[in-house]
């Protein structure tokens, strides 16, 4: 019911039959075995459900505030509003379906193998939050934007985006929404940018970015102190410093042994080394972060290293957020095999636009129901 006041009172009607037509549904989610399942096999007027999705007039994005409202709630109050940001393939074929593009398949690629595919690729923000029949946590989507390709936006005549440029638009929105709530951003090695910590930084209400950083990246000395009479412009950045690989390489690094709360509830012994730098990418402005490199005694995991725009967090902080980034990808493996998800057969952009993030956001909600 906190939804209704998004649609008139027909619209209303015929989106609540679909909302809970694609709850019990088995296989496609399509309208028809939404209404199918339903009892409205016979329905004569079956076209005023399809222009719920393809017609009507209703807010998505305001759908999208009202949902983390009731996400909010959920989260322990000594927690941070920790969202977590990632990208999936939604894959799609066809001549009318204008914003697909081919990209890697990461469900299907390895190492070893690259698989491409053709499909949509959608950026969710998912907020992470306990619930009392799981050992750990789970990521509930309730923002979704379609990203389309580089071609499809060249072929509308628009400015691409990338994936940065629309996480970075994602962000202000939900720092608009929420001014004052403490927020930690967290992604894959996809949002170690320097671009998307500036925006996070530079936000009213700074939002703290937590993500996997390459072991080359660019790391300097913040500026010295200026000298007086010097003339030009003041230094951003000072000497450069060495690589994280090149510090985990040196036999006089101390590596300091830690016990950390490994995903699924298991503590895992891993050693860890860190440090406060400015991040520098030419073109932008220097960012501090503070980073951490982490490496298993035992070899089993490859040496990481991460990072976080808070130089204040501790290393334990910034692991365990991090960590709490794989609840994305069960998300994303859930939707797929209880709601249906790259079942949808719509070829309207308006429709394809809707239904995707209301299956993800159906997600939530029947999390919601089920608490």
């Amino acid at each position: 019911l906190a939804f209704a006041c998004l649609f008139s009172a027909p619209v209303w009607q015929s989106a609540s039959i679909l909302m809970v037509g694609a709850i019990l549904a088995t296989g496609k989610r399509t309208v028809t075995s939404a209404l199918r399942i339903m009892g409205l096999k016979g329905e004569r007027r079956f076209t005023n459900f399809h222009r719920v999705l393809n017609r009507a007039k209703w807010n998505s994005l305001q759908g999208a505030k009202i949902l983390l409202g009731q996400l909010i709630r959920l989260v322990p109050p000594a927690w941070p509003l920790i969202i977590a940001v990632d990208e999936t393939i939604e894959r799609r074929k066809g001549k009318k379906i204008k914003a697909k593009g081919c990209y890697r398949d990461a469900v299907r690629s390895t190492e070893k193998k690259v698989i491409h595919c053709f499909g949509l690729k959608w950026i969710s923000m998912m907020l992470i939050v306990p619930v009392p029949w799981a050992k750990r946590a789970w990521a509930l989507p309730f923002l979704t934007a379609l990203a389309p390709s580089k071609a499809a936006d060249e072929t509308d005549g628009k400015r691409h985006k990338t994936t940065v440029d629309w996480t970075c638009q994602m962000i202000a929105q939900i720092r608009r929404w929420l001014p004052y709530h403490a927020i930690v951003l967290v992604g894959d090695g996809a949002y170690a940018a320097v671009r998307l910590a500036l925006c996070c930084a530079g936000l009213p209400v700074p939002v703290t970015l937590v993500a996997r950083l390459r072991l080359d990246a660019a790391l300097y000395d913040s500026p010295g102190p200026d000298q007086p009479g010097k003339r030009g412009p003041k230094p951003r950045k000072g000497k450069r410093q060495p690589s994280v690989l090149a510090r985990a390489k040196d036999p006089s690094t101390v590596w300091i042994p830690i016990n950390v709360l490994w995903y699924g509830g298991i503590e895992r012994r891993l050693e860890i080394f860190s440090g406060v730098s400015l991040w520098y990418t030419p073109g932008f402005n220097p960012v501090p972060i503070k980073w951490v490199v982490v490496r298993d005694p035992s070899k089993e995991l490859r040496t990481e290293a991460f990072f976080c725009t808070d130089v204040r967090a501790t290393e334990m902080q910034i692991l365990q957020w991090f960590i709490l980034r794989w609840n994305v990808e069960v998300t994303f493996e859930e939707l797929r095999a209880h709601l249906g998800l790259e079942t949808q057969r719509q070829w309207s952009d308006l429709a394809i636009a809707r239904t995707t993030p209301v299956l993800f956001g159906l997600f939530s909600m029947i999390v919601l129901m089920a608490l």
